[in-house]
């Protein structure tokens, strides 16, 4: 996996979203944080590239890129 959102600490502001250049990275809306908020995820793990623009943009840190 090389996108991993932190659940909790996602606010889900969506500045990950408008960073991501393969256009792979949604807020779902499926279920809340223990904050109340919809958090972001990667919407194709094979096609994520890893160059981590979303969690360069991310104010909170709540993205991890890895393998």
């Amino acid at each position: 996996m090389k996108f991993k959102t932190d659940f909790d600490r996602c606010k889900g502001c969506s500045l990950c979203i408008s960073a991501c250049p393969k256009g792979i990275v949604a807020i779902q809306t499926e279920r809340l944080n223990k904050n109340g908020y919809y958090t972001a995820e990667c919407t194709n793990q094979d096609a994520c590239t890893g160059c981590a623009l979303c969690a360069t943009m991310c104010p909170d840190c709540a993205i991890e890129i890895g393998d």
